[in-house]
């Protein structure tokens, strides 16, 4: 039986959601091994002269930590 464990993350990028959560990835997986999922709770996006200079997420991401 695997036993998996979730973390909550934040993460941001200044090109999309996408590169926020592929960066969210990117940084937990340097400290985590076997990641399975994420699962994306919250968007936010930074706004500075009418345009989205930062995009934010919120994410859970879960991994396992025992077979």
């Amino acid at each position: 039986m695997a036993i998996l464990k979730v973390i909550e993350v934040l993460a941001e990028s200044d090109k999309s959601w996408d590169a926020a959560a592929q960066e969210a990835v990117r940084e937990a997986s340097e400290t985590l091994v076997n990641i399975r999922s994420i699962y994306i709770q919250d968007f936010q996006a930074t706004v500075e002269n009418n345009k989205i200079v930062k995009y934010r997420i919120n994410a859970k991401i879960s991994f396992e930590i025992r077979q």
